[in-house]
């Protein structure tokens, strides 16, 4: 689709491509472009479809670099007309979330920032941490930049407010009140009757101070606290001034940034040839309450195209989205993101790139965050790669391993037996390249045909075990070595990657290190000089064990909980379903008494019975 013309590229069209873009309508829309194999690399939005497509598709000298190796991939396309603008914009958002195409930013995966979640939909809420954030009617407050900073958070609102703190399960079973009640920090709505319209007040004054209005709050607390004492009421206005003390100490630890007292986030970029980190600030009612980084994947993107893709994927994720977000150069469809954003708050949301004042200094702020995570970043990364290519010298490898597998295996006396394999690339665990295998065709104890098992099923499928590794480690010494190069041998792969493996020092004859074996090698490698290369080898193999016990202890507990429960009289597939979701495990069945069995819909006082004649006799 391409050649080469006095010194640059020039791009050629396929008739059919000429074809489709002669008949595009100037109407708004969503474009899918495809590479040769059919895969989707790219999703964007236009408001005149026939415009933008157009453009891809001018003299190579007009297009920016990311663009330029686009078109070089492009085979076809496709599109989806639809009403509006914003119309467009939502249906990209959905299509980039699904398809995650190589050329679109891609906001990574937030999950791991715990955040607060208040269950609005139950009568009497309690506020719980989460590391998901889903669309179920909840209120969700944070991200948290960490998991210390949301229990602190949490600590105190339990300390000042008076909600419940028991799960559902307990708040259903309860049948007296808790410590909690007895220490005046509960209120006690498991077994007491509490006033719905006190109660909602409380969860109100919460979000107040989870979105930062805690001035707002500390206020209405004075107000509520003198009318008390004009009332004389006098012990209920020193509960309010303790909550207002306390309240108020919170808030000297908070920095004021902004005299106006509004609520806005503040984004900026730095980005480097490999990395994109946006920082967000978040202000609210004035005060700086928080900060977060965030890694964005994408192939040259100017910073534009960057904060356009954070605010399309970060507020469509049900996060709080305050009156104005401060940015450092307005994102292309500026307007259309204020219109999409204040559809979803309810509420006018402005998009700002000041240009003075206080509100300069605080994108200023954002952006040397930015500067300094990526700084960060980047000397991590040279780390790494450092590790990397010593470890390619000391295993004398003819590439680097950037690809590392390790393989372990767990079993009770040959019960049971299953295997894991986890991935680390570029010196880093990808989860999501994981493997867990249940062994089925070895019985009893044997680590080597255990070994042999998970090596086939990884490896012995020809082309569908592509990717291979660089490096294959496998937690074990000689034995599992060897047992490691035969089977590789079978299916001829045993030059495709570096085999090693890695076993435990033996301390009664004097070992004090782990000790790494080669092929063919009698002594092991000698890693005195490079005692790090060790330590990240045994993070790998301890990786693996972690997964691989993980995996087994879930296995038993389920195979535990099934051959009980069957065994009961009276009880099936839904009804054994029912009480492990209720109770959730057997030793919590085996506590409950008949009373709470009884409650459960199909459990009579005769199942109830046999279920605790089973699980205790």
């Amino acid at each position: 689709m391409r050649f080469k013309k006095s010194g640059y590229l020039k791009y050629s069209m396929s008739t059919q491509l000429k074809e489709k873009l002669s008949l595009l309508p100037p109407l708004p829309g969503v474009y899918l472009m495809k590479d040769a194999s059919g895969s989707i690399i790219y999703v964007g939005k236009a408001q005149n479809l026939k415009k933008r497509i157009s453009s891809y598709f001018r003299s190579p000298v007009q297009l920016d670099p990311k663009t330029g190796m686009l078109v070089q991939k492009l085979s076809t396309f496709e599109t989806i007309i639809t009403g509006t603008e914003k119309e467009a914009l939502i249906l990209e958002s959905n299509l980039i979330k699904r398809h995650k195409p190589k050329y679109n930013v891609i906001l990574k995966d937030d999950k791991r920032y715990p955040a607060l979640r208040l269950d609005i939909q139950n009568p009497y809420p309690s506020l719980t941490i989460v590391r998901k954030i889903g669309m179920d009617g909840a209120m969700y407050f944070g991200p948290f930049a960490s998991a210390q900073a949301v229990r602190q958070t949490l600590k105190i609102i339990q300390k000042t407010f008076k909600l419940r703190k028991c799960k559902m399960r307990e708040f259903q079973n309860r049948t007296r009140p808790c410590l909690n009640h007895q220490m005046g920090i509960c209120m006690a709505p498991c077994c007491l009757p509490v006033d719905k319209t006190a109660y909602d007040e409380i969860v109100r004054e919460v979000g107040w101070f989870l979105k930062g209005r805690t001035t707002e709050l500390i206020e209405k607390i004075k107000k509520q606290m003198q009318q008390a004492a004009q009332d004389q009421e006098y012990e209920y206005a020193a509960v309010l001034r303790d909550k207002m003390f306390a309240l108020e100490k919170t808030l000297e630890k908070q920095v004021s940034v902004t005299t106006d007292l509004k609520d806005r986030d503040v984004l900026a970029v730095a980005a480097s040839e490999t990395t994109s980190v946006l920082n967000l600030l978040i202000v609210r009612g004035g005060y700086l309450v928080g900060s977060h980084h965030f890694n964005l994947s994408g192939r040259l993107s100017t910073e534009p195209e960057l904060l356009s893709a954070f605010l399309r994927q970060f507020y469509d994720n049900n996060h709080f989205i305050p009156g104005e977000i401060l940015v450092p150069i307005l994102p292309e469809d500026a307007a259309v993101f204020e219109d999409w954003l204040g559809d979803i708050k309810g509420a006018r949301v402005k998009i700002l790139a000041p240009r003075r004042g206080e509100k300069v200094r605080l994108v200023k702020m954002a952006r040397q965050n930015a500067h300094n995570r990526l700084k960060d970043l980047m000397a991590l990364q040279t780390a790494e790669m450092d590790i990397l290519h010593r470890l390619q010298y000391r295993l004398r490898m003819d590439r680097l391993p950037l690809r590392i597998e390790c393989i372990d295996n767990s079993n009770i006396s040959g019960r049971q037996p299953v295997a894991a394999i986890v991935v680390f690339i570029n010196a880093k665990p990808q989860k999501s390249s994981y493997r867990k295998y249940s062994l089925t065709s070895v019985y009893g104890p044997d680590d080597y045909a255990y070994m042999a098992e998970v090596l086939r099923r990884r490896y012995g499928k020809g082309s569908d075990s592509l990717p291979y590794p660089d490096v294959l480690l496998v937690d074990g010494g000689k034995g599992q070595l060897n047992i490691g190069v035969t089977v590789l041998k079978a299916f001829n792969i045993e030059n495709a990657f570096k085999v090693i493996g890695i076993a435990k020092k033996d301390e009664k004859k004097g070992e004090t290190a782990d000790k790494v074996y080669q092929p063919g090698r009698a002594n092991p490698i000698d890693f005195s000089r490079d005692r790090d290369l060790l330590f990240f080898l045994q993070r790998i193999r301890d990786e693996a064990h972690r997964f691989a016990i993980t995996f087994h202890r879930k296995r038993h507990r389920a195979d535990s909980m099934q051959s009980i429960l069957d065994t009961v009289p009276g009880i099936g597939k839904q009804r054994k379903k029912m009480l492990l979701k209720h109770f959730g495990s057997t030793k919590k069945i085996r506590a409950a008494t008949l009373e709470e069995l009884c409650r459960l819909p199909g459990i009579n006082d005769r199942i109830a019975r046999s279920i605790k004649d089973k699980l205790t006799g």
